[in-house]
Parts: C-alpha cells; structure tokens; sequence
C-alpha cells in the first residue's frame, strides 16, 4: 500500500462515497477536518491499486479506519508497522482481518462490540406519537446534566472507566451543532446527535436516555425528532449501529433495516502495529 496524499483526494472520497454505509467516519472527518493534521480526528491515507481497490484511514490520534478487502489486510500492516493505534473501526470482517494481520488480536480492550449496521431512507421514516416533546440545541439543558449523561453513555457505550472526557466531549457537541436535548414540558429527558454528517446522508450517535426515564420510547421520539428535523434540510437517508436489543427495536420501529456488522474496537492503551 501507498501513502496517499491531497492530490488523492478526489479518488479517495469517490472510492468511501461508494462504499458511504461503513465509510461516514473517514468521510466525516475528512470533510471537516482534512489531511494536514493540526486536530486528532484529521485524516491520513493509504491506499491500494489503481484505480483504488482499498483504502486505509488513520486518523492523528491513532484510530484506524479500513475500507479494504481482508485480502488487502497484510499489506495494510505492511504500512503501518511501527504506528501506535488506539483502535479500529469499520466494517466488522474488516475489522478482524485487520486486527489479525497488525498482531493486535490478543491486545487489552476497553470496548469490542461488533454491532449491527442499520438504514433508513428518511421518506419511510416511521414518526412516533411526539405529543408534549420538543427538541433544543444542547445548550438548552444544563452543562453539568450534559457532562453526566455523557459520562453515563461513554461508560455504557464506549467502555469508559471513568468520565474524564465527558466535558470535552460536550463541549464539542455544542460546537459542532449536531446534537440535541429532548424536553418533555421543559425538562431534559434524552439526548440524541447526528456523529458524522454528510451532504445527504447523516449517521446517527450519542443516544442516551438517562435510567429514571427509560422505558417511555423517548429515545426513539428523539432520534425520529431529529431525523424529521434532517429531512426538512434535504437530508435523503441516515445510517446507525447499536448492539443494545432494546435500541434496535427501537430503530427498527422507526423503519430501520438491518444492513450488516459494524465493529467499534477501543485498545485499553495505545498498540504499537507489529506485522502477525
């Protein structure tokens, strides 16, 4: 594999954009934050044959994104020899392949979950019954409510052991305006956000529903809230993965199908690639 640079660009997000279900991390944050460094989720890319057969993203923090055939895997590890990676993400074959072929397969983990992939064209969107609910930027509920609910979902979703990085995380959210608060007469009940965003196309992330309000579908008329909100800005379909059977009943009842394996792998430290 070669590196690839800014010239590659085009054939770069034309090879992802083909592949858009299992590519919106990449894309995203490519989109917004390109491939010059200077901010953690910036990308840097690999790439194989020619025209494009495979590519690989890693972003400056260290999270690997593969979007290659498993076949493809070796010379991936080939490339990266050397790299300290936090995890991997992506299509789930892909993800093991990868993980194999880098000697990472017996690494620590904070989180493995091999989730289902799911989409939605937004003009079968399902709507709920939203009576007395209204969504609001997250500004609208109180910092430290936003600060604990990101904690409890980094701790549920993410594999987090402690909440250190809730306050940025929120910070970032209200920053990047793709996230919203659920009110019920006024109170903040649930969260929801779009995690990457795309001309189009949104994949949906950060769904929390603290425990006291569980069990009264108010995830569910959030993310359809949200998803309604999308299509009046002219987004056509969204994308999400959840391991959680209560989740995905949830989404299914909102029209979501099942489209195949997305996997979330977050390394207990940093993994130096070493060629299996």
């Amino acid at each position: 594999m070669r590196r690839l640079g800014n010239g590659d660009r085009p054939a770069i997000e034309a090879f992802l954009g083909d592949r858009i279900e299992t590519s919106m991390f990449p894309l995203g944050n490519l989109a917004r934050h390109g491939m010059d460094g200077g901010h953690p989720r910036a990308m840097r890319f690999w790439g194989a044959g020619e025209p494009l057969e495979g590519v690989l993203g890693v972003t400056e923090a260290g999270m690997a994104m593969p979007q290659l055939p498993p076949r493809l895997a070796g010379e991936a590890a080939e490339a990266l020899a050397g790299e300290r990676l936090l995890g991997i993400l992506g299509e789930s074959g892909q993800v093991v392949a990868l993980r194999r072929a880098m000697g990472l397969a017996a690494a620590p983990a904070d989180l493995d979950a091999d989730e289902v992939l799911l989409a939605l064209n937004l003009a079968a969107l399902r709507r709920p019954d939203t009576t007395g609910l209204a969504l609001a930027p997250l500004e609208a509920a109180p910092r430290d409510l936003l600060v604990r609910w990101r904690a409890g979902y980094g701790r549920e979703a993410l594999g987090w052991t402690d909440g250190a990085q809730a306050e940025a995380d929120v910070e970032s959210d209200i920053a990047g305006g793709q996230h919203r608060v659920l009110l019920r007469d006024g109170e903040p009940v649930a969260s929801t956000g779009f995690n990457a965003r795309l001309p189009g196309i949104v994949q949906v992330g950060g769904v929390w529903t603290p425990p006291e309000h569980r069990g009264q579908g108010l995830a569910r008329a959030a993310v359809a809230l949200h998803l309604a909100e999308a299509r009046a800005e002219g987004v056509e379909r969204a994308i999400l993965f959840s391991a959680s059977p209560f989740a995905l009943r949830a989404y299914r009842a909102l029209g979501f199908r099942d489209i195949g394996r997305f996997t979330l792998l977050l390394f207990s430290g940093p993994q130096e690639v070493r060629r299996a």
